[in-house]
């Protein structure tokens, strides 16, 4: 999950025909705890009474941290015949009130389930310590809560935005990762219904932020390695040009393509593949 505080978009963001599979599953559940729109915007249902005693009796687990296999494993794909089931609708309750709890987004690995279910929200109390002009170089308002199980990511055009991470599951750091600007995102809601929608600025940062998690991928294998800090030194000036490294990052949007966007989308059958390759590789 993304901490509520650059420019690479999920090298492993599924290809599409895997998003046509996931469209051709969607339906729109009868037990779902809540309803989406096809921004993936979850609105929960005033009759959930249940299913938030349910999330409650049970607990909120802690996020797992970096080490934890449950953030370096592919997730699964949420088969849609399953998104009504209790364990799924119970899991986007749990997911939910963490990520309003603590954060702007959360993967269901780093809770160490292993599904493909992200969830984002961006209040305005939430970025209340960052300054006007830090949030309009962002480009980052506030959202409701979305809910997007399966997602597909596919950048659009070329900018890129450099900007500090930070992540739960690497708790107390920072560093710059570059990513794509816009992008485009396709999957399910939490009801099983088709989302398709265009994600910009800092919405469309927590997007990649949170499917890279799905992926088996943290923000520190993307990050502007010499700018990773201690949170508390956050405000510390950037390195400064390297003779080794080249010359330093600079903050903000860019024209340049993110060095990733050429790279042909992976689906998670075949980062599964790949992931197994390498373990033969080891024996």
């Amino acid at each position: 999950r993304i901490m509520r505080a650059a420019a690479v978009v999920p090298r492993t963001v599924p290809a599409t025909a895997h998003c046509r599979r996931t469209l051709r599953g969607a339906h729109t559940t009868t037990h779902a705890y809540g309803t989406s729109d096809p921004t993936g915007t979850w609105t929960e249902k005033p009759q959930n009474a249940f299913g938030a005693l349910i999330t409650m009796a049970k607990g909120q687990r802690e996020v797992v941290q970096a080490g934890t296999p449950a953030l370096r494993n592919v997730a699964r794909e949420v088969d849609p015949s399953r998104i009504d089931s209790g364990e799924i609708q119970e899991l986007i309750a749990e997911m939910t009130s963490v990520c309003r709890a603590r954060g702007v987004g959360l993967a269901a690995p780093q809770l160490g389930t292993q599904l493909r279910v992200i969830v984002l929200e961006d209040t305005t109390e939430g970025m209340s310590d960052v300054s006007p002009g830090d949030r309009a170089a962002q480009r980052r308002e506030p959202f409701p809560m979305k809910v997007i199980i399966n997602p597909v990511l596919s950048p659009v055009g070329d900018a890129s935005a450099a900007f500090y991470e930070g992540c739960l599951s690497v708790g107390g750091y920072r560093a710059v990762v570059r990513r794509h600007l816009r992008v485009k995102c396709r999957g399910l809601g939490g009801d099983g219904s088709v989302v398709d929608f265009e994600a910009s600025g800092w919405m469309a940062r927590i997007l990649q932020h949170e499917v890279d998690h799905l992926n088996g991928v943290l923000y520190t294998d993307r990050m502007e390695s010499r700018t990773f800090r201690r949170v508390d030194k956050i405000n510390e000036p950037l390195p400064p040009d390297h003779p080794e490294f080249g010359p330093t990052v600079v903050l903000g949007e860019s024209s340049i393509a993110p060095k990733s966007s050429a790279a042909a989308p992976l689906s998670a059958d075949d980062l599964e593949n790949r992931a197994k390759m390498g373990r033969r590789r080891k024996r």
